[in-house]
């Protein structure tokens, strides 16, 4: 049976292909969530006159992929100490948030954090809110598997942004 999950870590196009190329999941998705406006555009949510956040709706098989591993996946492609975005990308459409869907994924998500506070890897407490999951809004095809349809700017993007340093720098161990 398939579940959602909903993830917003900072720009979309790095959160597809860490979560895509993992067993049992069956489709990630680049998106709005979050916001007071329905359909927004990209330009509307990048102006930050929406409250919608860029995300990506997860469908996954729990049976092949938990959403224990998603959410410790989802931990290693933030800054979850930053309160105004994700690297070089700034404003509230840039933050981080865990979106659930029921109150197991919710516990789930607080235990995770809780977790991860504890284990002092930051010396800043983590910001990332945990959210009831709204309604999604698909983003424009544009912006959909972005790393697989522009590989070389979706590369120098993640470098550029600071975003692969920082993962190397605080998650080397785990990858």
């Amino acid at each position: 049976m398939e579940k959602k999950a909903i993830f917003a870590g900072g720009c979309f196009w790095c959160m597809v292909e860490p979560f895509e190329t993992q067993p049992g999941i069956e489709k990630v998705v680049s998106g709005y969530t979050g916001g007071r406006t329905e359909n927004p555009t990209y330009e509307e949510v990048c102006s930050e006159t929406t409250g919608h956040l860029e995300a990506v709706e997860i469908t996954y098989d729990p049976e092949q992929f938990s959403y224990e591993r998603l959410l410790e996946l989802f931990w290693q492609q933030i800054d979850p100490t930053d309160p105004g975005g994700q690297f070089h990308d700034r404003g509230e459409s840039y933050t981080t948030a865990i979106f659930y869907h029921d109150e197991k994924q919710k516990q789930l998500a607080e235990k995770s954090k809780q977790r991860l506070n504890e284990s002092k890897l930051f010396s800043k407490p983590v910001v990332t809110s945990i959210r009831p999951a709204e309604t999604f809004y698909e983003a424009e095809t544009y912006h959909q598997q972005y790393y697989r349809k522009h590989p070389l700017h979706y590369k120098m993007y993640k470098k550029g942004s600071g975003r692969q340093d920082f993962q190397l720098k605080h998650w080397r161990d785990q990858a």
